[in-house]
Protein backbone atom coordinates (compact mmCIF):
# COMPACT_ATOMS: atom_id res chain seq x y z
CA UNK A 1 0.00 0.00 0.00
CA UNK A 2 1.11 3.55 -0.88
CA UNK A 3 2.06 5.49 2.53
CA UNK A 4 0.04 8.23 2.40
CA UNK A 5 1.46 9.99 5.37
CA UNK A 6 3.68 12.93 3.66
CA UNK A 7 0.79 14.50 1.62
CA UNK A 8 -2.00 13.88 4.44
CA UNK A 9 0.10 14.98 6.98
CA UNK A 10 1.27 18.34 4.96
CA UNK A 11 -1.44 19.18 4.24
CA UNK A 12 -2.36 19.09 7.93
CA UNK A 13 0.53 21.28 8.79
CA UNK A 14 -0.05 23.63 6.52
CA UNK A 15 -3.39 24.68 7.83
CA UNK A 16 -2.36 24.55 11.47
CA UNK A 17 0.32 27.20 10.47
CA UNK A 18 -1.99 29.18 8.69
CA UNK A 19 -4.74 29.68 11.45
CA UNK A 20 -2.63 28.73 14.52
CA UNK A 21 -0.39 31.78 16.24
CA UNK A 22 3.10 30.49 16.12
CA UNK A 23 3.87 32.45 18.88
CA UNK A 24 1.52 31.18 21.35
CA UNK A 25 1.93 28.67 24.42
CA UNK A 26 -1.46 28.24 25.59
CA UNK A 27 -2.88 25.01 25.28
CA UNK A 28 -4.58 23.69 21.74
CA UNK A 29 -7.82 21.81 22.64
CA UNK A 30 -9.07 18.69 20.22
CA UNK A 31 -12.24 16.95 20.49
CA UNK A 32 -11.68 13.18 20.75
CA UNK A 33 -14.14 10.26 19.82
CA UNK A 34 -12.16 7.55 18.73
CA UNK A 35 -13.56 7.93 15.21
CA UNK A 36 -11.26 7.84 12.29
CA UNK A 37 -11.06 11.14 11.62
CA UNK A 38 -11.16 12.22 15.00
CA UNK A 39 -8.05 10.09 15.47
CA UNK A 40 -6.11 11.16 12.60
CA UNK A 41 -6.37 15.05 14.00
CA UNK A 42 -5.11 13.68 17.41
CA UNK A 43 -2.07 12.23 16.02
CA UNK A 44 -1.41 14.97 13.52
CA UNK A 45 -2.06 17.65 15.81
CA UNK A 46 0.04 16.08 18.54
CA UNK A 47 3.33 15.62 16.31
CA UNK A 48 2.51 19.49 15.63
CA UNK A 49 2.06 20.70 19.53
CA UNK A 50 5.77 19.26 20.16
CA UNK A 51 7.40 20.32 17.44
CA UNK A 52 6.03 23.96 18.80
CA UNK A 53 6.00 23.14 22.68
CA UNK A 54 2.22 23.85 23.05
CA UNK A 55 0.19 21.37 25.33
CA UNK A 56 -2.72 19.55 23.60
CA UNK A 57 -6.02 18.90 25.83
CA UNK A 58 -7.82 16.16 24.18
CA UNK A 59 -11.45 16.65 25.46
CA UNK A 60 -13.87 13.18 25.23
CA UNK A 61 -17.75 13.84 25.88
CA UNK A 62 -19.58 10.78 26.63
CA UNK A 63 -23.20 10.80 25.23
CA UNK A 64 -24.27 7.66 27.34
CA UNK A 65 -26.33 6.61 24.08
CA UNK A 66 -24.47 3.35 23.94
CA UNK A 67 -23.66 0.82 26.14
CA UNK A 68 -20.01 0.94 24.51
CA UNK A 69 -19.66 4.22 25.12
CA UNK A 70 -17.41 4.09 28.69
CA UNK A 71 -14.89 1.81 26.79
CA UNK A 72 -14.81 3.85 23.69
CA UNK A 73 -13.60 7.04 26.28
CA UNK A 74 -11.23 4.51 27.77
CA UNK A 75 -9.56 3.91 24.84
CA UNK A 76 -9.79 7.78 23.95
CA UNK A 77 -7.62 8.53 27.06
CA UNK A 78 -5.23 5.71 26.27
CA UNK A 79 -4.54 7.46 23.21
CA UNK A 80 -3.86 10.91 25.24
CA UNK A 81 -1.50 8.83 26.69
CA UNK A 82 0.43 7.39 24.54
CA UNK A 83 0.81 10.39 22.27
CA UNK A 84 1.72 12.44 25.11
CA UNK A 85 -1.45 14.72 25.84
CA UNK A 86 -3.54 15.76 28.47
CA UNK A 87 -7.17 13.84 28.58
CA UNK A 88 -10.19 15.02 30.08
CA UNK A 89 -13.57 13.00 30.10
CA UNK A 90 -16.44 14.94 29.77
CA UNK A 91 -20.58 13.35 30.19
CA UNK A 92 -23.30 14.73 29.48
CA UNK A 93 -25.87 14.35 32.06
CA UNK A 94 -28.90 15.21 32.68
CA UNK A 95 -32.74 13.93 31.10
CA UNK A 96 -32.60 13.30 26.86
CA UNK A 97 -35.27 15.06 24.80
CA UNK A 98 -37.87 12.65 23.04
CA UNK A 99 -37.39 13.54 19.58
CA UNK A 100 -34.66 15.66 18.12
CA UNK A 101 -32.00 13.57 20.35
CA UNK A 102 -28.95 14.32 17.63
CA UNK A 103 -29.33 18.05 17.59
CA UNK A 104 -29.87 18.01 21.48
CA UNK A 105 -26.35 15.83 21.96
CA UNK A 106 -24.60 17.95 19.11
CA UNK A 107 -25.46 21.15 21.28
CA UNK A 108 -24.02 19.48 24.60
CA UNK A 109 -21.28 18.19 22.95
CA UNK A 110 -20.59 22.14 21.59
CA UNK A 111 -21.35 23.10 25.17
CA UNK A 112 -19.17 20.52 27.29
CA UNK A 113 -16.13 20.83 24.83
CA UNK A 114 -16.32 24.81 24.39
CA UNK A 115 -16.73 25.42 28.28
CA UNK A 116 -13.31 23.20 28.90
CA UNK A 117 -11.32 24.68 26.42
CA UNK A 118 -11.85 28.14 28.27
CA UNK A 119 -11.25 26.50 31.96
CA UNK A 120 -8.27 25.48 30.32
CA UNK A 121 -7.07 28.34 28.86
CA UNK A 122 -7.51 27.15 25.24
CA UNK A 123 -8.63 29.72 22.22
CA UNK A 124 -8.96 27.59 20.00
CA UNK A 125 -10.56 23.51 19.63
CA UNK A 126 -9.88 21.17 17.05
CA UNK A 127 -11.73 18.97 15.46
CA UNK A 128 -12.29 16.29 12.53
CA UNK A 129 -14.86 17.44 10.17
CA UNK A 130 -13.60 16.34 6.57
CA UNK A 131 -15.10 16.44 3.22
CA UNK A 132 -17.85 14.06 3.71
CA UNK A 133 -19.42 15.77 6.86
CA UNK A 134 -19.70 19.04 4.09
CA UNK A 135 -21.42 16.45 1.99
CA UNK A 136 -23.79 15.09 4.32
CA UNK A 137 -24.82 18.69 5.70
CA UNK A 138 -25.82 19.30 2.19
CA UNK A 139 -27.59 16.49 1.75
CA UNK A 140 -29.47 16.92 4.82
CA UNK A 141 -30.66 20.49 3.88
CA UNK A 142 -31.22 19.20 0.47
CA UNK A 143 -33.87 17.11 2.14
CA UNK A 144 -35.68 19.83 4.69
CA UNK A 145 -32.64 20.17 7.72
CA UNK A 146 -31.22 23.33 8.74
CA UNK A 147 -27.95 21.75 9.28
CA UNK A 148 -25.47 24.82 8.33
CA UNK A 149 -22.19 23.06 6.60
CA UNK A 150 -18.75 23.48 8.57
CA UNK A 151 -16.55 25.59 8.15
CA UNK A 152 -12.59 25.69 8.69
CA UNK A 153 -13.04 28.43 11.26
CA UNK A 154 -15.58 29.62 12.95
CA UNK A 155 -16.40 30.83 16.40
CA UNK A 156 -17.90 28.36 19.11
CA UNK A 157 -21.38 27.51 18.59
CA UNK A 158 -22.00 27.19 22.09
CA UNK A 159 -23.04 30.58 23.88
CA UNK A 160 -22.42 31.95 26.67
CA UNK A 161 -20.00 28.87 27.43
CA UNK A 162 -17.91 29.56 23.97
CA UNK A 163 -17.61 33.00 24.26
CA UNK A 164 -13.84 33.55 22.57
CA UNK A 165 -13.30 30.12 21.61
CA UNK A 166 -12.83 29.40 17.98
CA UNK A 167 -13.76 26.28 15.81
CA UNK A 168 -10.74 24.90 13.39
CA UNK A 169 -11.37 21.89 11.24
CA UNK A 170 -7.90 21.42 9.41
CA UNK A 171 -9.50 18.26 7.54
CA UNK A 172 -11.86 19.55 5.97
CA UNK A 173 -10.30 19.58 2.69
CA UNK A 174 -9.80 15.61 3.17
CA UNK A 175 -12.13 12.54 2.13
CA UNK A 176 -12.79 10.30 5.03
CA UNK A 177 -11.44 7.46 3.30
CA UNK A 178 -7.95 9.05 2.59
CA UNK A 179 -7.51 9.66 6.57
CA UNK A 180 -8.40 5.92 6.69
CA UNK A 181 -6.00 5.06 4.50
CA UNK A 182 -3.50 7.17 6.70
CA UNK A 183 -4.57 5.64 9.46
CA UNK A 184 -3.91 1.79 8.29
CA UNK A 185 -0.38 2.79 6.91
CA UNK A 186 0.51 3.86 10.27
CA UNK A 187 -0.63 0.64 12.01
CA UNK A 188 -3.76 2.55 13.24
CA UNK A 189 -7.42 0.91 14.60
CA UNK A 190 -10.27 3.27 15.32
CA UNK A 191 -14.03 3.27 16.56
CA UNK A 192 -16.75 2.43 14.30
CA UNK A 193 -19.90 4.06 16.01
CA UNK A 194 -22.95 1.99 14.94
CA UNK A 195 -24.62 5.22 15.50
CA UNK A 196 -23.48 6.42 12.61
CA UNK A 197 -25.59 3.87 10.16
CA UNK A 198 -29.00 3.83 12.66
CA UNK A 199 -31.65 5.37 9.68
CA UNK A 200 -33.67 6.84 12.36
CA UNK A 201 -30.86 9.97 12.22
CA UNK A 202 -31.12 11.73 9.25
CA UNK A 203 -26.96 12.35 8.98
CA UNK A 204 -26.89 8.73 9.49
CA UNK A 205 -29.71 8.41 5.96
CA UNK A 206 -27.13 11.51 4.48
CA UNK A 207 -23.73 9.12 5.03
CA UNK A 208 -25.76 5.59 3.38
CA UNK A 209 -26.89 7.73 0.96
CA UNK A 210 -23.68 9.12 -0.02
CA UNK A 211 -21.75 6.20 0.21
CA UNK A 212 -19.46 5.32 -2.50
CA UNK A 213 -19.43 8.73 -3.94
CA UNK A 214 -16.12 10.24 -3.28
CA UNK A 215 -17.30 14.24 -1.79
CA UNK A 216 -17.02 17.08 -4.26
CA UNK A 217 -14.20 19.56 -3.29
CA UNK A 218 -14.91 22.88 -1.39
CA UNK A 219 -13.26 25.71 -0.85
CA UNK A 220 -13.59 27.25 2.94
CA UNK A 221 -16.30 29.59 2.66
CA UNK A 222 -14.69 31.32 5.45
CA UNK A 223 -12.77 32.92 2.54
CA UNK A 224 -15.89 33.40 0.24
CA UNK A 225 -16.34 37.29 -1.04
CA UNK A 226 -19.47 37.14 0.63
CA UNK A 227 -17.86 36.65 3.84
CA UNK A 228 -14.75 38.94 3.25
CA UNK A 229 -17.50 41.97 2.52
CA UNK A 230 -19.41 41.01 5.95
CA UNK A 231 -16.11 40.73 7.51
CA UNK A 232 -14.80 44.37 6.51
CA UNK A 233 -18.84 45.78 7.15
CA UNK A 234 -18.69 44.43 10.83
CA UNK A 235 -15.35 46.03 11.44
CA UNK A 236 -17.51 49.52 10.67
CA UNK A 237 -20.07 48.23 13.67
CA UNK A 238 -18.87 50.30 16.89
CA UNK A 239 -19.79 48.92 20.58
CA UNK A 240 -22.32 51.11 22.52
CA UNK A 241 -23.30 50.66 26.12
CA UNK A 242 -26.25 49.27 24.97
CA UNK A 243 -25.03 47.07 22.66
CA UNK A 244 -24.44 48.10 18.85
CA UNK A 245 -24.22 50.90 16.63
CA UNK A 246 -23.38 51.38 12.80
CA UNK A 247 -23.83 54.33 10.33
CA UNK A 248 -26.93 54.10 7.98
CA UNK A 249 -25.38 55.24 5.34
CA UNK A 250 -22.39 52.20 5.46
CA UNK A 251 -25.25 50.04 5.91
CA UNK A 252 -27.13 51.07 2.96
CA UNK A 253 -23.83 51.01 0.73
CA UNK A 254 -23.00 47.19 1.70
CA UNK A 255 -23.45 44.33 -0.76
CA UNK A 256 -27.75 43.05 0.04
CA UNK A 257 -26.00 40.14 1.13
CA UNK A 258 -23.11 41.48 3.78
CA UNK A 259 -25.48 43.87 5.27
CA UNK A 260 -28.40 41.13 5.95
CA UNK A 261 -25.68 38.90 7.04
CA UNK A 262 -24.47 41.51 9.51
CA UNK A 263 -27.94 42.59 10.73
CA UNK A 264 -28.24 39.31 11.75
CA UNK A 265 -24.89 38.64 13.67
CA UNK A 266 -26.05 42.09 15.66
CA UNK A 267 -29.36 41.27 16.35
CA UNK A 268 -28.11 38.06 17.80
CA UNK A 269 -24.93 39.65 19.43
CA UNK A 270 -27.02 42.62 21.23
CA UNK A 271 -29.98 40.82 21.93
CA UNK A 272 -28.00 38.35 23.76
CA UNK A 273 -29.96 34.94 22.15
CA UNK A 274 -28.70 31.94 21.14
CA UNK A 275 -30.40 31.35 17.62
CA UNK A 276 -29.68 34.07 14.76
CA UNK A 277 -32.36 35.45 12.83
CA UNK A 278 -32.85 34.44 9.20
CA UNK A 279 -35.90 33.76 6.57
CA UNK A 280 -38.64 36.36 5.62
CA UNK A 281 -38.16 38.53 9.12
CA UNK A 282 -34.60 39.05 8.77
CA UNK A 283 -35.21 39.84 4.82
CA UNK A 284 -38.35 42.67 5.77
CA UNK A 285 -35.80 44.17 8.53
CA UNK A 286 -33.32 44.47 5.88
CA UNK A 287 -35.05 46.05 3.49
CA UNK A 288 -36.57 48.63 6.09
CA UNK A 289 -33.14 49.26 7.01
CA UNK A 290 -32.17 50.13 2.83
CA UNK A 291 -34.31 52.42 2.96
CA UNK A 292 -35.51 55.90 4.76
CA UNK A 293 -38.04 55.21 7.00
CA UNK A 294 -37.47 56.05 10.76
CA UNK A 295 -39.15 52.83 12.62
CA UNK A 296 -38.17 50.14 15.40
CA UNK A 297 -38.49 47.05 15.22
CA UNK A 298 -37.53 43.69 17.46
CA UNK A 299 -36.22 40.76 15.94
CA UNK A 300 -34.31 37.92 17.73
CA UNK A 301 -34.69 39.27 21.41
CA UNK A 302 -32.81 42.64 20.04
CA UNK A 303 -34.21 45.92 19.66
CA UNK A 304 -33.00 48.31 16.93
CA UNK A 305 -33.79 51.68 16.34
CA UNK A 306 -33.24 53.00 12.85
CA UNK A 307 -32.66 56.81 12.56
CA UNK A 308 -31.70 59.26 9.73
CA UNK A 309 -28.10 59.10 10.35
CA UNK A 310 -27.35 55.41 12.37
CA UNK A 311 -28.83 52.23 13.20
CA UNK A 312 -28.79 51.30 16.91
CA UNK A 313 -28.88 47.46 17.83
CA UNK A 314 -30.03 46.97 21.94
CA UNK A 315 -32.41 45.37 24.24
CA UNK A 316 -35.38 46.24 25.13
CA UNK A 317 -36.64 45.01 28.81
CA UNK A 318 -40.11 43.94 28.02
CA UNK A 319 -37.87 41.02 25.85
CA UNK A 320 -35.91 40.06 28.92
CA UNK A 321 -39.37 40.15 30.93
CA UNK A 322 -40.84 37.85 27.97
CA UNK A 323 -38.04 35.61 28.18
CA UNK A 324 -37.51 35.12 31.50
CA UNK A 325 -34.02 36.43 32.79
CA UNK A 326 -33.27 36.29 35.84
CA UNK A 327 -31.25 38.19 38.33
CA UNK A 328 -27.97 37.12 38.46
CA UNK A 329 -26.40 36.42 42.07
CA UNK A 330 -22.51 36.57 42.26
CA UNK A 331 -19.67 35.58 45.36
CA UNK A 332 -17.07 37.44 45.79
CA UNK A 333 -14.58 36.78 43.28
CA UNK A 334 -17.43 35.10 41.01
CA UNK A 335 -17.52 35.38 37.06
CA UNK A 336 -20.65 34.66 34.93
CA UNK A 337 -22.65 36.01 31.81
CA UNK A 338 -25.81 38.05 32.31
CA UNK A 339 -28.70 37.97 29.72
CA UNK A 340 -25.76 36.57 27.28
CA UNK A 341 -24.54 40.24 26.48
CA UNK A 342 -22.10 41.06 29.36
CA UNK A 343 -19.24 39.32 31.06
CA UNK A 344 -19.55 40.44 35.01
CA UNK A 345 -16.48 39.96 37.74
CA UNK A 346 -17.62 40.02 41.17
CA UNK A 347 -14.84 41.74 43.65
CA UNK A 348 -17.38 41.67 46.42
CA UNK A 349 -21.13 39.80 46.65
CA UNK A 350 -23.65 40.99 44.43
CA UNK A 351 -26.89 40.64 42.60
CA UNK A 352 -27.31 41.80 38.92
CA UNK A 353 -30.44 42.75 37.53
CA UNK A 354 -32.21 45.02 34.90
CA UNK A 355 -32.16 48.37 35.29
CA UNK A 356 -36.24 48.88 34.60
CA UNK A 357 -38.24 50.32 37.12
CA UNK A 358 -34.92 51.39 39.51
CA UNK A 359 -33.88 54.25 37.53
CA UNK A 360 -35.00 56.36 40.01
CA UNK A 361 -33.15 54.64 42.94
CA UNK A 362 -29.65 55.90 40.96
CA UNK A 363 -27.29 58.24 42.69
CA UNK A 364 -27.24 61.65 40.28
CA UNK A 365 -24.00 60.05 38.92
CA UNK A 366 -25.54 57.33 37.45
CA UNK A 367 -28.18 59.11 35.93
CA UNK A 368 -25.63 61.06 34.09
CA UNK A 369 -23.45 58.28 32.66
CA UNK A 370 -27.26 57.39 30.72
CA UNK A 371 -27.72 60.19 29.36
CA UNK A 372 -26.11 59.32 26.12
CA UNK A 373 -27.83 56.19 25.84
CA UNK A 374 -31.41 56.25 24.08
CA UNK A 375 -34.31 56.03 26.58
CA UNK A 376 -35.43 52.47 24.94
CA UNK A 377 -32.53 50.57 26.02
CA UNK A 378 -32.14 51.69 29.59
CA UNK A 379 -33.86 49.44 31.26
CA UNK A 380 -32.45 46.66 30.07
CA UNK A 381 -28.68 47.73 31.17
CA UNK A 382 -27.10 45.75 33.86
CA UNK A 383 -27.70 47.79 37.46
CA UNK A 384 -25.58 46.09 40.40
CA UNK A 385 -27.27 45.53 44.09
CA UNK A 386 -24.60 45.67 46.74
CA UNK A 387 -24.23 46.30 50.10
CA UNK A 388 -27.69 47.95 50.41
CA UNK A 389 -27.15 50.50 47.71
CA UNK A 390 -27.92 49.54 44.05
CA UNK A 391 -25.30 51.07 41.15
CA UNK A 392 -25.50 51.34 37.44
CA UNK A 393 -23.10 48.16 36.84
CA UNK A 394 -19.59 49.02 35.59
CA UNK A 395 -19.13 52.30 37.89
CA UNK A 396 -16.13 52.62 39.77
CA UNK A 397 -17.96 52.22 43.00
CA UNK A 398 -20.16 49.03 41.82
CA UNK A 399 -18.23 46.34 43.12
CA UNK A 400 -18.05 44.30 39.99
CA UNK A 401 -15.84 44.71 36.29
CA UNK A 402 -18.37 44.19 33.25
CA UNK A 403 -17.40 43.62 29.57
CA UNK A 404 -19.60 43.73 27.13
CA UNK A 405 -19.88 41.15 24.40
CA UNK A 406 -21.95 42.25 21.60
CA UNK A 407 -19.01 43.92 19.26
CA UNK A 408 -16.53 40.36 19.93
CA UNK A 409 -19.79 38.33 19.01
CA UNK A 410 -20.70 40.17 15.77
CA UNK A 411 -17.07 40.61 14.40
CA UNK A 412 -16.17 36.54 15.71
CA UNK A 413 -19.44 35.58 13.60
CA UNK A 414 -18.77 37.97 10.92
CA UNK A 415 -15.55 36.32 10.17
CA UNK A 416 -13.11 39.31 11.40
CA UNK A 417 -11.40 37.05 13.28
CA UNK A 418 -9.67 34.72 10.70
CA UNK A 419 -7.10 32.74 13.00
CA UNK A 420 -5.76 32.77 16.40
CA UNK A 421 -3.97 35.99 16.66
CA UNK A 422 -6.76 37.89 16.28
CA UNK A 423 -8.93 35.49 18.40
CA UNK A 424 -6.88 36.51 21.10
CA UNK A 425 -6.75 40.48 20.16
CA UNK A 426 -10.47 40.23 20.34
CA UNK A 427 -10.93 38.19 23.20
CA UNK A 428 -9.10 40.91 24.91
CA UNK A 429 -11.36 44.26 23.56
CA UNK A 430 -12.98 45.93 26.23
CA UNK A 431 -10.49 44.93 29.04
CA UNK A 432 -8.31 46.87 31.42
Amino acid sequence: MRDLSPSIEARVRARLDARLDGEARSPLALALSGGGDSLALALMAARWARQRSRTLLILTVDHGLNPNSLGWTRACGETARRIGARFQALEWTGPRPSSGLPAAARQARHRLLAQSAREAGARVLLMGHTLDDVAEAGAMRAGGSTTPSPREWAPSPAWPEGRDVFLLRPLLGMGRQSLRDWLIAQGETWIEDPGNLDPRFARSRARTALAGRPPAPVSDCTLSPDRRAAADLALRVEARPFGLEIPRRVLRNAAPDAARRVIAAACLSAGGGVRAPRGGRLDRLAARLAGSELFQATLAGALILAENDSVAFGRAAGEMRRQGVCDLVLPADGEAVFDGRFEVEATSAVRIMPLEGRLSHLAAADRNALATVPPAFRGALPGVEAGGAFRLAGTLASGVRIRPLARRRLLAACGATPDEAAATALSQEGSG
